[in-house]
């Protein structure tokens, strides 16, 4: 039975110098969860600054997906695993520029990195007679060391591995080595953007989605749920809390100036939110709002809904534009999901003329006016939690 080896590059882990260790445990345990639940069987192997994994040829699909949403790597690509000698590394070369001149490439390159340095060619002797190799069996390849088509890869450790083009990774930090966040998920655009993004830098994840039914539907929690296992998807899991904000809203629409009821509401999501966090020992609350993109993101407006939280509110799309946006979206495949039309409570209750330019005291006055405290209470301890993109199914532990 043929056996596949993967090579991956760990990028921005090798520069925590003295904590390097811990990152990568961190990453290693990440990768264990995900192949296990993907892959069973694989197998991983640990070298400075590269991890490898080696399966069975019909685990390969199950470990490429698991590469493509693990985060904390550069890059990855699959690689001949050969003994160390000269003729197994050029023969190597040869089958993998037979699979560049196969995909229609016309120039390559080869670079070399030799760990071992009792291989008998150094580095750039490697590059000359590899690509002397793959030129006298391909004609038609040319080596152009500038702007190649492909670049062949050899990198000669405990073994050598000699690989093609490989795939970008998610890049970042491990997820579980930056603390917990917690995530106001709604079903739209931006708020699975930005809880992808702080992944991405290590954050571990929580969410919470208030639902006002029959105000919204259904659909639109069964949406925004599925928004959750997305994100959970590269967070190695999260929690969702699914609090049901329904007295809150009529509360804040009976009671309040119009073009308040945004901002509003928006401050009593903070609130909840920043109770929430003594359950999920989040150290920060995450939002998908960008500076000026609705009137609810100005930055006066910002500062009145932030000044309900009880915990440093982290905006990874402030200073992004909407079509960024939706291209990130698009990247980490929530994207198909938000434009499905099942609007959230935010965008069913705005009210035609909002408040642009609100003042914090105003609005606290407002606020407090509103008497929210029992209905907050009743709505937290009520609250629905699912876990979403778990890897682990059935295991309450976290990342």
């Amino acid at each position: 039975m043929s056996e596949r080896t993967y090579l991956i590059k760990l990028g921005e882990l090798t520069l925590k110098g003295g904590n390097l260790e811990s990152f990568e445990h961190i990453l290693r345990r990440n990768l264990v969860t995900m192949l296990r639940a993907r892959s069973p069987g694989s197998r991983i192997e640990t070298r400075p600054g590269r991890f490898y994994i080696r399966c069975e040829e019909e685990a390969a699909a199950g470990v490429e997906e698991v590469l493509s949403r693990l985060i904390g790597i550069s890059g990855w690509a699959r690689a001949e695993r050969r003994e160390k000698t000269v003729d197994a590394v050029l023969a190597a070369c040869v089958e993998e520029g037979k699979a560049l001149w196969e995909a229609g490439c016309t120039s390559f390159k080869v670079i070399a990195r030799r760990a071992d340095k009792s291989f008998p060619l150094n580095s750039h002797e490697i590059c000359c007679a590899g690509g002397d190799a793959i030129s006298g069996a391909f004609p038609e390849l040319r080596v152009q060391v500038k702007n190649p088509q492909g670049i062949i890869s050899v990198e000669i450790r405990e073994k050598a591995y000699i690989f093609g083009p490989g795939k970008k990774g998610r890049r970042g930090l491990p997820v579980g080595s930056a603390g917990r966040g917690l995530l106001l998920l709604s079903g739209g655009i931006d708020s699975p953007v930005a809880g992808c993004l702080m992944a991405g830098r290590g954050m571990g994840l929580d969410a919470v989605y208030f639902h006002t039914p029959p105000y919204t539907s259904q659909e639109a929690l069964d949406k925004t749920i599925r928004l959750a296992e997305i994100i959970g998807s590269y967070a190695m899991g999260i929690h969702l809390y699914i609090v049901n904000f329904t007295a809150v809203q009529k509360r804040i629409a009976e009671k309040s100036p119009a073009e308040w009821t945004t901002v509003l509401l928006r401050m009593a999501m903070m609130d909840a939110a920043s109770s929430i966090t003594r359950r999920t020992r989040a150290k920060c609350l995450i939002t998908g709002e960008s500076l000026s993109q609705v009137a609810s993101q100005t930055i006066e407006n910002l500062t009145c809904t932030e000044s309900r939280a009880r915990l440093p509110v982290l905006r990874p799309l402030i200073g992004i534009d909407k079509e960024a946006i939706t291209s990130l979206a698009k990247d980490f495949g929530t994207y198909e999901t938000s434009i499905l039309p099942f609007a959230d409570c935010c965008v069913l209750f705005s009210p035609v003329h909002p408040v642009l330019r609100g003042t914090v005291n105003e609005a606290a006055a407002l606020y407090e006016r509103l008497e929210l405290s029992g209905l907050l209470y009743e709505a937290l301890t009520t609250a629905e939690i699912r876990r979403c993109g778990y890897y682990e199914q059935g295991l309450s532990s976290r990342p």
